[in-house]
């Protein structure tokens, strides 16, 4: 049987950027806002998409961020803010799961 969910439950967010200054530029303000723990850049992705009518194929970066459930809709605002894009993508997905020692870690890193 599954354990009831809480706040500080840990999830993980995946969003993109148009390169990798972007990218760390955001990461880095995440963590240090700790907003998130951890955000993993993923250089190299390409992004084939449709939109305002057109299919585009670009490259990205891939961010891949750690962070808790309480922290997901001030991470979300704080990524509009800074991202360049007109849609900034952020999808959050629960974790079912990992080693207790790094859930306690994105835990106590995403403490205000």
């Amino acid at each position: 049987m599954a354990a009831a969910s809480t706040d500080a439950e840990v999830r993980v967010a995946f969003s993109t950027a148009p390169d990798e200054a972007v990218a760390a530029r955001i990461a880095r303000a995440l963590v240090e806002e700790r907003l998130a723990a951890c955000a993993n850049l993923v250089p190299g992705v390409r992004s084939i998409y449709r939109f305002r009518g057109v299919v585009e194929d670009e490259r990205e970066v891939l961010l891949v961020i750690k962070t808790c459930a309480d922290r997901v809709g001030a991470l979300a605002e704080r990524l509009r803010a800074l991202h360049p894009y007109e849609v900034p993508e952020l999808i959050v997905l629960p974790t079912a799961g990992g080693l207790a020692a790094y859930l306690d870690w994105v835990r106590a890193e995403t403490r205000p």
